[in-house]
This record gives C-alpha cells, sequence and structure tokens, in this order.
C-alpha cells in the first residue's frame, strides 16, 4: 500500500486529524470509502494511505454527495463536539480552534468559530462592527429552521482541496471534524469551487443553503490567516445575513 506522510507543527494536530478522520469513516457502513485511511500516527507524524487523483467526474461528485449526507447524519453529541475519544486540542488547518460541546448552533457557530477568527483578523472597524452585529442577529434567531437542527458529524474542512477524486470515488483528507451544522460542510464546497458541486449538491438531496451564513466561519479564518484580500468578502457575506435575518 502506497502511504503519504505528512508532518505537523504540533502532536496534538496530527493526533486530532486522525482522530477527525477515523470518527468521519465510522459514521456509516459506506462512508470508509470517502474518507482517507489512517496508517499511523505517532507525535507529529502522520501516515495516510496515498490517494491516486483522477479527473473529477460528475458521477463520483453525485455519489459522494449521498455518502456525505448519511456522514452528517450519523450525528454528533453536541455542536462544537470534537471527534469521539479525542481529548486534545482542535485545528482548522494549522490554527487552533474552540470545540467546547454546547446545544445551541448559533452560540457555537458565533462565538466558537466566527467571532474568534474575526477579531484576529486587523478588520478595518466597520467592518468588525457588522460582523459582530451579523453574529448577534444570528443568535437572536437561534430557534428559526435554518438553525435549529441536531448536531451533524461534519468534515469542518471541506474545501476543494480536500476532496480528491480518485478512481474509486472521492475521497475527503484533512479535516477539521466536529459536531456542527450539515450546511456548513455544502458552503465551503461552494466558497472555493469544488467540482461538479451540482452534482455533489443533486446526491445529498438538493438542501436549501444559506451560504452566506456558513461561509462566514472559512472567510474569517482566511482574513486572519491571509489578510486583506478577504476582508470584503467577510463583509459582503456579513451584510447579506444582516439583510436576511435583520434585528
Amino acid at each position: 500500500m502506497a502511504t503519504f506522510t505528512k508532518t505537523t507543527h504540533t502532536p496534538d494536530q496530527a493526533h486530532a486529524e486522525a482522530a477527525g478522520l477515523k470518527w468521519l469513516a465510522a459514521a456509516t457502513p459506506e462512508a470508509e470509502k470517502s474518507v482517507v485511511k489512517v496508517v499511523e500516527v505517532s507525535g507529529t507524524t502522520l501516515v495516510e494511505q496515498r490517494v491516486e487523483t483522477v479527473r473529477p467526474d460528475p458521477e463520483s461528485a453525485f455519489e459522494f454527495g449521498r455518502i456525505l449526507r448519511g456522514i452528517h447524519e450519523a450525528g454528533a453529541e453536541a455542536f462544537g463536539a470534537p471527534p469521539e475519544g479525542w481529548t486534545g486540542k482542535n485545528y482548522i488547518g494549522r490554527v487552533e480552534q474552540s470545540c467546547t460541546p454546547t446545544d445551541n448552533w448559533a452560540e457555537f457557530y458565533t462565538e466558537q468559530r466566527v467571532l474568534p477568527f474575526a477579531r484576529r483578523a486587523r478588520l478595518q472597524p466597520e467592518i468588525k462592527q457588522l460582523v459582530e452585529k451579523t453574529c448577534e442577529s444570528i443568535v437572536k434567531h437561534a430557534k428559526t429552521g435554518e438553525f435549529d437542527v441536531p448536531p451533524a458529524r461534519i468534515h469542518g474542512d471541506l474545501w476543494a482541496g480536500n476532496v480528491l477524486f480518485s478512481p474509486d470515488g472521492v475521497v475527503m483528507i484533512d479535516p477539521a471534524a466536529h459536531g456542527g451544522h450539515p450546511h456548513t460542510d455544502l458552503a465551503m464546497l461552494e466558497l472555493f469551487g469544488t467540482p461538479h458541486l451540482v452534482d455533489i449538491l443533486a446526491g445529498y438531496g438538493n438542501p436549501d443553503v444559506d451560504f452566506a451564513l456558513h461561509q462566514l466561519h472559512p472567510l474569517a479564518v482566511h482574513a486572519m490567516t491571509h489578510g486583506t484580500a478577504y476582508h470584503r468578502p467577510l463583509a459582503d457575506a456579513a451584510a447579506e445575513v444582516v439583510q436576511r435575518y435583520g434585528d
């Protein structure tokens, strides 16, 4: 079996990723084929089965959407719940982020996902205020249909680079897995241009996704890590959410 070895900055980063991969793969009988296999994890070293990549195709995308829905529906103990059995720190990419379980998605999303990154992003004051106002609106509408969902088992960093098309179908890598809202994964697929997204969504069941709402987190992360190029997209998404939900 061909393998791929990656070295992380901290042991927690490697072990959290391994725990996330195993948790996602254990979600359903079909999930295992859509999650890269962990071969070994030790210290800061994570060894995975190497994924051979091929040209993306709509059939594999549709099947991935169907399997992804099953993974989401396997659920989690709470919003913010880390992968089962994992008690260390959690990350998105190389950046640490909180995973404190709560039963309120709106509070989890704003307090543990959007605001911590937005406040470290050196945003212009008016953009920072807009994001904070948006988060207040989200919390006020915590019991609306879009927000009042059971915790899903999500990948948490499902951008196009973490979705590999292989001869055997789509394989996910590099998760920031936790209990969250299922549309968070779908919104990240849309944000960074995943191939055949229409087919993925069709396989999932063509959900009505509030993309701007669920893209606030990845945009805030990128505003912090990649700078000003993401400040305006974050502001635009925040403005759209405020307009939709108001005060």
